[in-house]
């Protein structure tokens, strides 16, 4: 008898009751014990919720009423006695009458009208023809800032750094000048520069009119090799022009 077959039996044909299956078992990572441990290291006591432990308030300290409330100052003693206003003349005193002052206040107004310094109006200007008036003295037009007296001067600060600045050139300058002496190297003076510059620019030109000369067709292979010959020579002296036109100090090996 096969053993995967099951045997034969009366009891196999008697429908059975459907079960469900139990299920599988829930997932646990292998790496839960050490994600555990690294969280419990990173975790510092009150770092983001306070204190652990706060004192528990006494009992006794419960709010009362009226313990919130302002304090009111206290009350003053009223004396109907005490006078705070002078008293109310009498009937029998009377005001002095007749006095009269001799000052003439119209001609003395007048006088300092005249004799006074008149007052200057206030400088305006219109920018519309509907007359809107504006401040002058602050609106730019007036050349006030160039009639200071430090206008023009170099401030102080800026005079200082230039100086900084010749005195940090001056001490590179040197510093080249002592390497180039221990290197060996030598700087074409003004003269010399000038020299080699003119004699590129000279050179140029016979290279430049000696392609000029050249035929319109250039149909055979020496015509197109020469071709090629005269124009990388005017490309290496334009070059060798531009970087002696653009370097104003040159330094070249001694041999």
């Amino acid at each position: 008898m096969d053993p995967a077959c099951p045997s034969e039996s009366i009891y196999n044909l008697i429908p059975s009751e459907w079960k469900e299956p139990p299920p599988p078992p829930r997932y646990i990572s292998v790496f839960k014990r050490a994600v555990q441990e690294d969280m419990k290291k990173s975790k510092t006591a009150m770092k983001t919720m306070g204190p652990p432990k706060v004192d528990v308030p006494s009992p006794k300290d419960f709010l009362k009423k009226h313990s919130k409330e302002k304090a009111v100052p206290p009350k003053k003693k009223f004396d109907r006695l005490d006078t705070k206003k002078p008293p109310v003349p009498l009937r029998t005193d009377h005001p002095v009458m007749g006095v009269q002052s001799g000052k003439n206040f119209i001609n003395t107004n007048a006088a300092d009208v005249i004799m006074g310094v008149a007052k200057k109006p206030k400088p305006i200007y219109v920018d519309k023809r509907t007359g809107d008036k504006h401040d002058l003295e602050n609106s730019g037009l007036v050349p006030k800032y160039i009639n200071k007296k430090d206008y023009g001067i170099t401030p102080e600060y800026i005079c200082k750094r230039n100086e900084e600045v010749k005195n940090a050139q001056e001490e590179y300058d040197n510093y080249i000048q002592e390497s180039l002496r221990k290197a060996a190297m030598k700087r074409l003076s003004d003269e010399e520069r000038e020299g080699v510059l003119q004699g590129l620019k000279k050179n140029w030109e016979e290279v430049h009119k000696e392609f000029q000369s050249l035929s319109v067709f250039v149909d055979s292979l020496p015509k197109k090799i020469r071709k090629q010959k005269l124009e990388e020579e005017m490309k290496q002296l334009e070059h060798d022009i531009g970087v002696i036109e653009k370097h104003k100090v040159i330094y070249i090996a001694n041999k």
